[in-house]
């Protein structure tokens, strides 16, 4: 069994809950996550099976986008709806569509984010959330990340309440917590804030019409048409700047061979996929680091023992 998996990831999982429920209804171990997502959160997680587990970290590394919903009124020790109230404050003034626009508008491009104390970044080679689990606060460094699209989804012109809530759509960089960008657009109205609500709808170049349910998966096992689900690894690459290649390179593509950079792919600083004629992805390059000219294999994704 080899391809990717578009799962939907319901709520009250972990990514690791869900890659052993899956081990368990595919029948095979190699089975990995491509991203972790919060227990409370839904929706899009690419599942790599087999052979496609070497391409995990590409869809990782690939933009996400999510729709979510921010409350102005209260924050939460997790920054989500699963923490503890941390701070209370009524909204005392009606606040305009405009203003929220601007604040939205404000968070687009590169942004600085400094990681919730509970999540997985790890500081002195522990994880900040177990620090927060015994009620340590550490200082966490702060990361740049990338706001490709910011937009609200909500049509109303004013906002008023003790505490009210309007959703967003938001696509990002590898890295991005929502949930303290949700605390960031509360911060710049002048009032506590948390993500009350969040749900994945696009993870690389899958989204939530190519999801299946655990359910779903499981009927397809039964009927012994789960193959039908799986999508090639190349699906996970496709985002990626192509070197195709004639099938005299590709036996040397195998074996690992350093290759010439063409023309077209000079400027290219990240990986490039070295694939058949067919569109069959062989490995996955990078510049050489001391030969000036040529490409690296960093991986090497089918050879001619398979």
């Amino acid at each position: 069994m080899e391809g990717i998996l578009p799962l939907f990831k319901p709520a009250g999982l972990t990514s690791h809950d869900c890659v052993f429920k899956l081990r368990k209804i595919l029948r095979t171990k190699k089975v990995g996550h491509t991203g972790t997502l919060d227990p409370d959160v839904t929706g899009v997680l690419p599942i790599c099976i087999g052979k496609a587990t070497k391409v995990a970290e590409y869809i990782t590394d690939a933009g996400k986008a999510y729709e979510g919903e921010v409350t102005i009124g209260f924050s939460t020790t997790t920054e989500d709806a699963s923490g503890e109230v941390v701070k209370r404050e009524s909204v005392k003034r009606t606040i305009s569509r405009e203003e929220i626009l601007q604040v939205i508008e404000s968070l687009t491009g590169e942004i600085e984010q400094t990681p919730p104390m509970y999540s997985a970044v790890k500081v002195g080679g522990t994880r900040l959330y177990e620090y927060a689990r015994k009620g340590i606060e550490v200082e966490r460094p702060t990361r740049k990340v990338m706001i490709y699209s910011f937009e609200l989804l909500d049509e109303r012109n004013e906002f008023s309440g003790d505490s009210f809530h309007f959703r967003f759509r938001v696509s990002c960089s590898k890295g991005t917590y929502i949930r303290t960008l949700a605390v960031m657009i509360g911060e710049r109205l002048g009032y506590p804030a948390h993500m009350s609500s969040l749900i994945r709808v696009q993870s690389a170049t899958f989204s939530l019409e190519d999801c299946l349910t655990f359910e779903e998966i499981e009927n397809l096992m039964e009927a012994g048409t789960i193959s039908s689900a799986l999508r090639p690894l190349e699906s996970a690459l496709s985002h990626l700047p192509k070197y195709v290649i004639s099938d005299t390179v590709a036996e040397k593509v195998k074996n690992g061979t350093l290759l010439q950079i063409p023309e077209h792919l000079k400027n290219s600083n990240g990986p490039i996929i070295a694939e058949t004629e067919e569109g069959l992805a062989l490995a996955i390059y990078l510049k050489h680091p001391n030969k000036p000219g040529l490409l690296k294999p960093v991986k090497v994704l089918r050879n001619n023992q398979e």
